[in-house]
């Protein structure tokens, strides 16, 4: 593989106290400047040897970058290793890493709450209570985390890809959700709902001996999210 044909956009998390004349926490030149002088080779580096894994990456990058900014302390790296799919790393828990894919699915849905009058529904749910319902294009990104496994990896893609595949977009895809699905016959899919049950269905397939999930998002719009996350499941 060429490293030089290789994309990679890399998020960086800083914590600290801002300064009082400039309000910056770091000049975001200083921050661009060290991870293309700090980051950039670690990346071509592995990749040029054939020894990329995702644990492997994380710790180097945050091995170089952990120092480069005197002053604030390096909290979160990122690594988007396409537009789908990216690795990230906390320092307050330097052994796990989480592993994040996008995933899309077409469902129509009315917001809808039987126990409300008509006019109450109306009021609170607008235009998204016509009773013929209406359509979204949601986006679902899936963020397990764990411990790399002797291969460097968190757990192969084509397995996270499967379980989400048959477990959330074979039960949804071009589905009315009040209509069509056991899980909405009577829970109003909301955005949160949607999020929620998404995350109670996949929570045990995507359980292994050093893997959990971690969290769940659903963006109905581009303006409009929801994650549920393994400290909010209990909520729901």
């Amino acid at each position: 593989m060429d490293p030089l044909a290789t994309f990679f956009a890399l998020q960086v998390g800083l914590a600290g106290t801002p300064d009082p004349a400039t309000g910056y926490l770091c000049n975001i030149k200083r921050v661009d400047a060290a991870v293309r002088a700090r980051g950039a080779p670690v990346l071509q580096a592995l990749l040029a040897k054939g020894t990329f894994t995702h644990a492997r990456v994380l710790g180097q990058l945050y091995g170089e970058l952990r120092d480069a900014w005197p002053g604030v302390t390096l909290e979160r790296l990122r690594l988007r290793l396409s537009p789908y799919m990216a690795i990230e790393h906390f320092a307050k828990e330097p052994t796990m890493i989480r592993l994040s894919q996008r995933f899309e699915f077409s469902a129509a849905h009315r917001l809808h709450v039987p126990s409300l009058s008509d006019e109450a529904n109306r009021a609170a749910f607008g235009k998204c209570n016509n009773p013929n319902g209406h359509g979204h294009n949601y986006e679902l990104q899936v963020t397990v985390a764990g411990t790399p496994d002797a291969t460097g990896r968190l757990m192969p893609t084509a397995d996270l890809e499967r379980i989400v595949g048959e477990t959330v977009i074979d039960r949804f895809d071009h589905k009315h959700l009040n209509v069509e699905t056991t899980e909405f016959a009577t829970l109003n899919p909301s955005v949160e709902n949607i999020a929620a049950v998404i995350y109670r269905l996949l929570a045990v397939p995507l359980r292994t001996a050093t893997t959990r999930l971690s969290s769940v998002t659903v963006w109905e719009t581009p303006k409009t999210w929801c994650e549920v996350s393994e400290d909010d499941a209990a909520v729901f």
